[in-house]
């Protein structure tokens, strides 16, 4: 093929790995943007953080996961 996918044991684990980056700097984007501003609900905050720190795991178990031989 070529000499850039020739480097991974596997045609997706670009795929995966990219993903997973892409669901981590969302995630980051999303606790950079403040979203607990914009209501007045204590509970409904700490359910969004727990969301973004879900997303955060997914993303680095995805990648992990992509990474594996």
């Amino acid at each position: 093929m070529n000499g850039f996918t020739d480097r991974f044991a596997d045609r997706l684990e670009p795929l995966g790995v990219t993903t997973g980056a892409f669901l981590v700097v969302v995630a980051l984007g999303t606790i950079a943007g403040m979203p607990w501003t914009t209501n007045g609900s204590v509970l409904v905050s700490a359910v969004q953080l727990l969301g973004v720190a879900g997303m955060i795991a997914i993303g680095v178990g995805l990648a992990w996961l992509a990474r594996l031989e």
